[in-house]
């Protein structure tokens, strides 16, 4: 029996590059990857987090490169796509995690947030999915996750552009997972439900927020970053082989709930 599972599952050898790799949920899930014995190209907008990162996974045993990486210009996933391939001669795996947010009132939001909102969190994903999904299609292999989030549809409040782009990040998710779909390559999202970051828990979450957002989770509690790797290490394996443009949720019960 173990020996089925460990197949079924299996991704050791597996080559996975992940934006937003040095902070509070890609980091963890590039430490749990490392792991499960993929290699691991960890990428972020700071070099020294994705270096932090690297760091960790080579103390727990595992294999990892760091790339500072803007996720808005397609020539820095070129360059991360060659580290890759140089590095460890293919590229299996793509999640992109990369992200931004601000709290601003929809009236007084100015157009440079929006703008670098939306290009950090759809725009930023579409490239990454140009730039790596045209090294999968001409392999005819690979599987590629994004981040949606709790916010892609119905919309959270306070979190007006954020919601527009996560909206965009899932339509996209599936007209790949479409356009791609006999050509080997799957394309799905993950859509966490509330994991705050201190960050989060400092712009977005007052004790009022906090109340209405566990009254609408079922499990009444947040989750925690380890909880989401099971979903991407499944949807990076064999075991989801006829899986693409799902969104799937790992929220708590946070979807399942209405009044």
């Amino acid at each position: 029996m173990r020996s089925y599972l460990e197949d079924l599952f299996n991704v050791e050898g597996k080559v996975v590059l992940l934006t937003g790799a040095g902070g509070h949920l890609v980091g963890e899930m590039s430490r749990s990857l490392a792991k499960a014995g993929m290699k691991i190209v960890c990428c972020d907008f700071s070099k020294e987090a994705a270096d932090k990162v690297v760091t960790d996974i080579k103390a727990a045993g595992g294999d990892g490169v760091a790339v500072q990486m803007d996720v808005r210009l397609a020539a820095d996933h070129q360059r991360a796509l060659q580290v890759a391939l140089d590095t460890y001669g293919q590229l299996d795996c793509v999640l992109n995690g990369a992200g931004s947010n601000a709290p601003t009132d929809f009236f007084e939001i100015p157009l440079e947030e929006w703008n670098n909102i939306i290009a950090v969190q759809l725009t930023g994903t579409m490239l990454a999915c140009q730039v790596y999904g045209k090294y999968m299609v001409e392999r005819r292999s690979g599987s590629i996750i994004n981040i949606s989030s709790a916010s892609s549809g119905p919309p959270l409040s306070k979190a007006f552009t954020y919601s527009v782009a996560k909206s965009g990040v899932k339509n996209l998710t599936q007209n790949l997972a479409r356009e791609w779909g006999t050509m080997g390559v799957r394309v799905n999202a993950l859509r966490p439900g509330f994991f705050p970051t201190e960050w989060s828990m400092q712009h977005f979450i007052t004790p009022e927020r906090e109340a209405a957002i566990l009254g609408h989770t079922g499990m009444k509690r947040y989750g925690k970053p380890n909880e989401l790797v099971g979903a991407v290490l499944w949807m990076f394996s064999d075991a989801a082989g006829f899986v693409t443009g799902a969104e799937i949720a790992v929220d708590g019960g946070f979807t399942a709930m209405t009044i």
